[in-house]
């Protein structure tokens, strides 16, 4: 028997179905961004992955906004827990962060989001969708630039606790 290590792992990385799948069925990422003074910070954030990037929504007011206006490069994390992948998958993104105020963004994005989060409630959704379409309301498009995916089943396939595969 061969031993194991986690030096490379290379061998669990994350199949490119998983991955598509992990990105429509996932409704939340962590979006990391720089302070001023060069620290990281990351919120947990809604998001719709659509034509390669992904669409993330904000008022302008929060630190975030100005942020990735003076410092576009960001980073968007996506695991799979929570979802019908189970634990142990996930796949983060390094990217360029655009901020979007126009109302033709904002037109397809708010029901995009909307639709994604609450797919099985009409009514709530539209509601979510109003609320959305505020003054100081943007939109940020992540175009992923570099990818690190990880599939903790495939490193532990006798552990139950990730969930299968």
């Amino acid at each position: 028997m061969t031993e194991r290590t986690f030096e490379d792992l290379s061998d669990y990385a994350l199949g490119v179905d998983t991955e598509e799948a992990l990105l429509a069925e996932q409704t939340e990422c962590t979006f990391i961004w720089s302070s001023k003074d060069g620290w990281p910070l990351g919120v947990i954030m809604s998001f719709v992955f659509e034509r390669g990037r992904f669409w993330l929504t904000a008022s302008s007011h929060r630190g975030r906004v100005p942020a990735v206006r003076r410092d576009p490069r960001v980073t968007i994390v996506v695991t799979s827990t929570g979802t019908s992948l189970g634990h142990g998958k996930s796949v983060t993104y390094r990217g360029r962060c655009t901020v979007h105020e126009d109302a033709g963004t904002k037109a397809w994005f708010f029901p995009a989001l909307g639709a994604k989060r609450f797919p099985d409630d009409a009514a709530y959704r539209k509601e979510f969708v109003r609320t959305l379409d505020s003054p100081r309301r943007v939109v940020l498009e992540v175009e992923p630039s570099e990818r690190i995916a990880i599939d903790l089943v495939k490193m532990h396939p006798e552990a139950q606790m990730y969930g299968g595969s």
